[in-house]
């Protein structure tokens, strides 16, 4: 027959059980966690290379925004940077910009960055080519 366990080494089980269990029901009960906005898709598309400018530029994201506190660039070639108006009275997960003014033929990156309603800022470049006719 085996030994009895001492008091304490019976009493450290326990504790260890009551840990784990402690553990287990925190991991069951805690909500989602909190998510960098992430780009769902957009227009013009990543890598695009187009004919014309488009006449305006729209980011779909996974999680609301706040309008207010997001940015959209258009940088060129060059490095030249142009702010985007964003529109703050569309959809809560959409970015959406008008293309002001002639955009000349080149390479363009669309870069943005974002506020998410969960109070994480992300932030990133969409590149596309405009290739003139």
């Amino acid at each position: 027959m085996p030994p009895c366990p001492s008091p304490a080494r019976r009493a450290l089980s326990g504790a260890v059980i009551l840990f784990a269990l402690a553990l287990f029901s925190g991991a069951l009960l805690s909500g989602p966690a909190a998510a960098h906005a992430v780009v769902v898709n957009s227009d013009p598309v990543a890598g695009a290379s187009l004919a014309a400018a488009p006449a305006r530029v729209t980011i779909r994201f996974n999680s609301r925004l706040d309008h207010a506190r997001s940015r959209l660039l258009l940088i060129g070639e060059d490095n030249s940077q142009t702010a985007l108006p964003i529109r703050e009275d569309g959809d809560p997960i959409v970015l959406e910009a008008p293309l002001a003014g002639p955009v000349a033929p080149g390479a363009w990156r669309l870069r943005w960055q974002v506020l998410a309603v969960d109070g994480h800022i992300t932030r990133g470049d969409i590149p596309f080519t405009i290739r003139g006719r």
